[in-house]
């Protein structure tokens, strides 16, 4: 019997509250956001018929009050509540509640979600179906002691894993026995902060796997399919940043017996709707059972992109009622999809999440075979609540190298600032020789951290990009001035305005690595000629006609080799260059300004961003080794843990457990053991 659904609460945020509301106007069908005091502008509450306000930032008193959120539903007339992923998506209490109220929940039945919602749970069932585990302890009994003892008998290194949730939180690798306890400890701070619950497993940690999952759907009619696999190896801290699907490399063979033990276990717990079988695939073949998510997953537009479905709408229909619109021998592959996650964070410095006001947000224009999904925009404030995941950007190709190409050229359009982003690593992991030919395993990005993740020196390009800008930024400004009747030799911008006939220029950008001094001379109305620090090229450009924020300044670079899209963002003295091949950020330097005063950094350890104190391990007098930690930071779901840069004395804590710092704090006095011996030479 089916019961269509009118109205439709989505209990969730950000891009995939936009990604749900959007298929469900498109089906007729009314929907209601929930919003948290952080959110009351966000993209996701203009994107539905109505909102009501939950409550605080913080999710425990917001988008985690099941009650609260079922009254709004009551209130607003909801017949089904929309989960999303993360927050309640895998709880199987919220899904029993909305059931005692009579509003479906769009998701598997409470047992379903019982069975699976705990790791240690879930490969209990399995190990008893004969499916393959990683060697690992399971178990109920969570001494810490226990726990030690059954880590030393699998092997180190092992996994520390949150058997409730998912998306990289509570999960710490322990290299050897003396770094287990403080590893144990962190995995569950962040579990019980992320889940409630801070329950852990501990497995075998196997060095080059991969990572392929597996998406399922079942109806209430007996019809369960598999949509084929993603591959979602390319991972930094535990976290997932590039996907794809098909999966490099994959057999039919293989591809049907992983496919169809995942509807075995779907079957297994009589499940109902979508949900994603993960698996972990070593390197000679063989796979593991990992998890199973009772959930629609962050990456399952790859597998709409090469199946041409859309998946909310088959999880709206089945919750609805209805059977599968499709059975296992109609389904097939089209083509290669790749998704890029981008965050609110610097690779540079450990991935620490960024907070901070959005003040540009460029990406590139929607198209059959460009998809962007997203709930930020620019002036949008990028709070420490919540995921630092900005954006997915997806794109679908005939075949993976036509992905690929894509990928770059749909990257490159990305520009954001007021935030520090990770746009910058995914270029290079899609540019990395290894990715390109489909050699992944999950520890890429660690291995070849040199190379993907240390700042590199600003090409020539980019410095002559930032230089173009700025003499199309010092035009515009001449014909402002001119157009407002104050036209004077001053602001025409011709050989008199300079007194010589080339009235030459010479600006100087910083990059990380070096300042470069630019002498720019005009060779016409669009074209210059540029000399100076490793850069010595005639350019042309053309400005596109796409309109632009304030400080933004796209045109299109002829360097006489090659053509190429970018965009320069200006804000104040700084720049972001964009475009195809060429991504740098630099500094204009004023030569009025005032040197920098040296702060003498010391001494004195602060805060890496903004969030809430959640352990400290010292007191002052405190003797520590170098390396040893002293607080530990929580942010975004994260934890970030400030160690002793040296051997030394801990001279004074700042703050308490539980309270919220601002970013650059002093939260540690130190005194090294070397800055000691200098004060009593």
């Amino acid at each position: 019997m089916t019961t269509p659904i009118r109205t439709l609460l989505i209990a969730n945020r950000g891009e995939i509250a936009c990604r749900v509301a959007r298929t469900a106007r498109r089906m007729g069908i009314r929907t209601i956001a929930v919003y948290s005091d952080a959110d009351a502008h966000a993209l996701h509450v203009a994107a539905c018929d109505e909102a009501w306000r939950l409550g605080p930032a913080p999710p425990r008193e917001s988008y985690l009050d099941g009650a609260h959120i079922l009254d709004i539903a009551r209130k607003a007339g909801a017949d089904a509540i929309h989960p999303g992923y993360g927050f309640l998506s895998e709880n199987e209490d919220f899904a029993a509640a909305c059931a005692a109220a009579g509003i479906v929940f769009v998701g598997p039945p409470p047992a379903a979600i019982a069975a699976m919602g705990s790791k240690s749970a879930a490969k209990r069932i399995m190990e008893h179906a004969s499916v393959p585990l990683v060697p690992g302890y399971h178990g109920d009994d969570q001494d810490p002691t226990l726990l030690a003892r059954e880590a030393a008998r699998i092997g180190f290194p092992v996994l520390i894993k949150a058997t409730a949730g998912g998306g990289g939180k509570g999960m710490k690798i322990a290299d050897d026995a003396a770094g287990f306890a403080a590893a144990l400890a962190s995995a569950q701070r962040e579990a019980q902060a992320s889940f409630g619950d801070a329950r852990v497993l501990v497995e075998r940690y196997l060095t080059t796997p991969r990572h392929i999952e597996i998406q399922v759907f079942a109806d209430t009619h007996g019809g369960a399919v598999y949509l084929f696999e993603r591959d979602c190896s390319v991972q930094r801290r535990h976290q997932k940043v590039l996907e794809e699907a098909p999966a490099p490399g994959m057999t039919a063979e293989r591809r049907r017996a992983m496919g169809e033990a995942a509807v075995a276990a779907a079957r297994a717990i009589g499940y109902v709707g979508a949900g994603t079988v993960e698996f972990i695939a070593d390197t000679d073949g063989t796979f593991y059972f990992m998890e199973m998510n009772t959930r629609l997953q962050v990456e399952h537009p790859v597998t709409e992109m090469i199946t041409g479905l859309d998946l909310v709408e088959w999880q709206l229909r089945v919750a609805a009622g209805e059977p599968l619109p499709l059975a296992q021998d109609q389904l097939a592959i089209h083509g290669h999809a790749l998704e890029a996650r981008l965050y609110a964070e610097d690779p540079e410095r450990e991935f620490l999440p960024s907070i901070g006001t959005i003040r540009h947000w460029r990406m590139p224009a929607p198209s059959a075979r460009v998809r962007i999904d997203t709930g930020f925009q620019a002036g949008d404030e990028v709070s420490p609540y919540y995921d630092p995941m900005l954006a997915k950007l997806i794109v679908h190709g005939t075949d993976r190298a036509s992905a690929l190409a894509l990928m770059r050229e749909a990257l490159a359009q990305c520009a954001i600032t007021g935030v520090a982003t990770n746009v910058a690593l995914l270029e290079r992991v899609v540019a990395h020789p290894a990715f390109a030919r489909g050699d992944v395993d999950t520890g890429l990005i660690a291995r070849d951290r040199a190379t993907l993740l240390a700042p590199a020196p600003a090409p020539p390009l980019a410095l002559a990009a930032a230089a173009v800008a700025d003499w199309i930024a010092l035009g515009d400004s001449a014909a402002a001035t001119a157009s407002g009747g104050h036209r004077s030799p001053w602001s025409a911008i011709d050989a008199w305005w300079s007194g010589s006939a080339t009235h030459a220029l010479t600006w100087t950008y910083a990059d990380a690595h070096a300042t470069h001094a630019l002498r720019v001379v005009p060779r016409g109305s669009r074209a210059l000629a540029l000399d100076g620090d490793g850069v010595r090229m005639d350019v042309r450009f053309d400005v596109e006609p796409r309109a632009t924020a304030a400080g933004e300044c796209a045109f299109v670079l002829d360097d006489g080799t090659q053509r190429r899209r970018v965009v320069v963002i200006a804000e104040g003295t700084q720049r972001l260059v964009a475009g195809d091949g060429v991504r740098a950020r630099l500094t204009r330097a004023d030569p009025y300004a005032a040197a920098p005063a040296d702060e003498g950094g010391d001494g004195h350890l602060h805060a890496p961003m903004s969030g809430t104190i959640v352990a400290i391990v010292v007191t002052a007098g405190t003797r520590v080794d170098k390396g040893a930690p002293l607080v530990v930071v929580e942010a975004m779901k994260m934890e970030h843990t400030i160690v002793a840069p040296a051997a030394g004395v801990v001279a004074a804590v700042h703050g308490a457990v539980g309270e919220r710092v601002a970013e650059g704090v002093d939260l540690v006095d130190f005194t090294a053991d070397a800055a000691a011996e200098g004060v009593a030479r």
